[in-house]
């Protein structure tokens, strides 16, 4: 059986805040990397939150591959757990995140292409994992 090795507070920290820079960055792939590390030793009601911003930087990192079909896929799932967490959760403006989203996806679903990526904004630092596993 996997043991998962708890790590300590501060590094649940510097990766959330490295994935969301990340993201912003529109390195989509890395953000994946870094956010589904933290997501991993999470429980509810953080682990879909997390899900919701890996599940829109996949999408992203597929638009840029030209992948319309991953792109929709992602983005939807993502749409649909981050609705339980708007307009704001953790210091993250998730309801900006959310609009943002809902416009690429609408330009994916049409046929278009679109040039900007959204960003995640934060409205303050993120308080960390309610309770992490701890094995």
């Amino acid at each position: 059986m996997l043991k998962i090795r708890p790590m300590p507070d501060a590094d649940y920290h510097k990766l959330f805040q490295e994935g969301i820079d990340l993201f912003n960055a529109e390195e989509f792939f890395e953000c994946h990397e870094a956010l589904e590390e933290v997501w991993t030793y999470s429980q509810q009601p953080d682990r879909w939150f997390l899900q919701s911003l890996i599940h829109f930087a996949v999408g992203f990192y597929h638009h840029g591959r030209s992948n319309r079909n991953g792109a929709k896929r992602q983005l939807r799932k993502g749409l649909k757990k981050i609705q339980a967490y708007l307009p704001e959760w953790d210091g993250v403006r998730t309801g900006e995140i959310d609009r943002e989203v809902r416009e690429r996806l609408a330009v994916v679903e049409a046929g278009g292409t679109f040039d900007g990526y959204p960003r995640i904004l934060q409205s303050g630092p993120w308080p960390g994992l309610r309770s992490p596993l701890r094995t």
